[in-house]
């Protein structure tokens, strides 16, 4: 199927959209992550989500939010707000 100019303008701005409102969305928006990581650090993340009975995206989440949580338990309030001041 080809698509006429105008349906690849319509398809562009419906995208558009779509990805705007998943930023400020849930509780804080979602951000889109796109990273290569090594084979057996992508087993091991299946692995643990199959584990925990959870979606990779879940357990990454969980992973990362566990770690935040425990760097600022070990920091001054002058670290902390430097830390937290990386909003994006």
């Amino acid at each position: 199927m080809v698509l006429t100019e105008q349906q690849r303008q319509a398809n562009a701005k419906r995208q558009a959209a779509y990805k705007a409102k998943r930023s400020t969305g849930g509780d804080n928006g979602d951000r889109q992550l796109n990273q290569y990581v090594t084979t057996a650090t992508k087993l091991t993340l299946t692995r643990l989500a199959k584990h925990h009975k959870v979606t990779e995206r879940a357990m990454l989440e969980r992973l990362i939010l566990d770690a935040g949580e425990v760097v600022q338990q070990g920091l001054t309030d002058d670290e902390l707000e430097n830390f937290l001041s990386i909003t994006r």
